[in-house]
């Protein structure tokens, strides 16, 4: 760079990196400065409120009671729920009738308690636009709101799976209604054997869920993507599915499956039988991941649960699942094939999409399974194994050149070899005959 250039050029560059400073170290500030005066408004809320003032110097805060509450942070305190005066420091009047003071409420009174804000869409659309407001109105269609309504007071309500005086967003990890925490919150219930002993349905279904593959990918791999109790029985209008929703519940997610199973033969059987759909060959909460010797007719079927031999169900499933393991077997050498070839540094691009067009084609024939139809599932396996197969020759033919390239270069290494001897045999001859 020119004298001329650099009087020019370096003070721009520092100009601009200046500015740039400045502009970070001022959004930091405002950042910082907007943080600070939200924390110091919510404490001049919370200072001038006295019901939270009075039970805080007398160390009577509710139980896990935490300032994060989605209604604190919206400056909605003790008052929004409970009614009474919260700028009355005197008790008596703070929480006379005459100030709207409601107390506690019996545990019958609460989905309509919550239910006072949460079913206002007027009130509601100041906090969130969007946010349904029939929850209320769900939970009384829901095993649990029908079983309060007659008089139960084991069942959960608002507060079972929100909390009462910490109630955190579904985002928060600590909120009871996290897509992590959401098994163990309704374990919290649905796991103690003694608090469920009046009810005659099991409680080990979280143990179970946590060794299906659904459990695993929540709760090992933390996918929230899995589903957790909520997705299959609902939220606030919580039931078990029953025989005809099963398809519908497990097609939320697998909508391939369910509508190949609703198109084929083995629907009308099963609703004729009384069978529950996919629960039938997958199970409930220990959905097991499944492999290809689910289908067929070996000690590891179901398929073989329920027809036998000589039956044209038993036929169809060893049709299809010859023609699954066929390709799944030949994808398997093709992709050992496939390494060698990488190993030997051999180009193995289209040997890749090749296998990565038979892998497409294996995944699509498993969903066809649910179709229960050979004919259907056979052409899509063909489609796979005529990749593999050509990837095969593609990759014994890169493996051959690498052989033939190593004869070539060892020719090559020889002859070289031979010629420098050659050489340096003939350098000496002419330096002793000079």
């Amino acid at each position: 760079m020119r004298n001329w250039q650099k009087r020019i050029i370096l003070p721009i560059y520092a100009i601009v990196f200046g500015m740039a400073s400045v502009f970070s170290v001022v959004s930091f500030g405002q950042h910082g400065e907007v943080d600070s005066q939200a924390e110091q408004e919510l404490k001049r809320f919370l200072e001038s409120d006295q019901c939270y003032v009075c039970h805080r110097d007398e160390d009577y805060l509710p139980e896990h009671f935490n300032d994060d509450d989605v209604h604190i942070q919206q400056e909605v305190s003790c008052a929004g729920c409970h009614g009474g005066d919260p700028t009355s420091s005197d008790e008596d009047l703070a929480m006379s009738e005459e100030a709207g003071f409601v107390g506690v409420p019996s545990k019958s009174q609460i989905p309509q308690f919550c239910g006072r804000c949460h079913s206002d869409i007027n009130y509601m659309r100041r906090f969130q636009p969007r946010i349904p407001v029939d929850q209320v109105l769900q939970y009384y269609t829901s095993q649990h709101g029908q079983l309060l309504r007659a008089g139960d007071g084991k069942v959960a309500d608002c507060t079972s799976c929100h909390s009462s005086h910490a109630i955190l967003p579904a985002n928060d990890a600590r909120s009871l209604v996290h897509p992590l925490n959401v098994p163990e919150t309704c374990d919290r219930c649905h796991g103690k054997a003694d608090y469920m002993a009046d009810y005659n349905i099991p409680t080990n279904q979280f143990e179970r869920y946590a060794q299906s593959v659904h459990g695993v990918a929540l709760l090992e791999r933390e996918d929230t993507g899995a589903p957790a109790c909520n997705d299959c029985h609902g939220n606030h209008g919580a039931l078990p599915p029953d025989v005809e929703s099963v398809t519908q519940v497990c097609g939320q997610c697998h909508v391939n499956n369910m509508q190949y199973f609703e198109a084929s033969a083995m629907a009308g059987a099963f609703e004729r039988e009384d069978l529950v759909a996919c629960e039938e060959c997958h199970g409930n909460h220990m959905v097991l991941k499944t492999g290809d010797e689910m289908v067929g007719v070996g000690p590891n079927s179901t398929c073989a649960d329920c027809h036998d031999d000589g039956d044209d169900g038993y036929a169809a499933a060893q049709k299809i699942h010859t023609h699954l393991t066929t390709l799944a077997t030949l994808y398997d050498v093709a992709v050992e094939k496939q390494e060698e070839v990488q190993r030997k540094g051999m180009d193995d691009v289209e040997i890749g999409f090749l296998l990565q067009e038979a892998h497409q084609s294996l995944i699509q024939a498993r969903t066809l399974v649910h179709t229960f139809d050979p004919e259907k599932v056979g052409p899509r396996t063909d489609e796979g194994v005529e990749k593999v197969e050509t990837a095969l020759v593609l990759a014994d033919e890169a493996i051959k050149d690498f052989y033939f390239r190593r004869r070539g270069f060892g020719l090559a290494t020889l002859f070289i070899t031979l010629l420098v001897a050659a050489l340096a045999l003939k350098i000496r001859q002419m330096e002793s005959g000079k």
